[in-house]
């Protein structure tokens, strides 16, 4: 399953709540068709600090995990997606990225398994 945190500025809670940002990311990723819809995660973390060049910013930034095999390009354009959609809906946010990692297959464990 496709896993999305959003770690972003706690301020920003104030003009989107966490479910609509959540639920952004969510249609965000839906749309590149890499992933069934109903195993799509998403989760927003706040935080109430943020530095960058010894001086206070607002950003987000999104930690993707996903199952290996998608291509660079792939997780390309889902990068695209999901910094695009979360500009869409902050545009005056200068600072917003993505990660995308990949999770070797076989190795994860989850309660479904036991």
């Amino acid at each position: 399953m496709p896993h999305f945190v959003i770690d972003c500025s706690e301020s920003l809670l104030s003009t989107h709540d966490a479910e609509a940002i959540n639920l952004h990311v969510h249609k965000a990723a839906n749309s590149t068709e890499l992933f069934g819809e109903s195993n799509i995660q998403v989760r927003l973390v706040p935080f109430s600090n943020s530095f960058m060049g010894g001086k206070k910013v607002e950003s987000i930034h999104v930690f993707a995990s996903i199952l290996e095999g998608r291509t660079k390009e792939q997780k390309l354009a889902l990068s695209k997606a999901v910094i695009t959609a979360l500009a869409e809906m902050f545009p005056d946010v200068e600072t917003i990225g993505m990660d995308v990692c990949d999770l070797e297959k076989g190795v994860g464990f989850s309660k479904k398994k036991l």
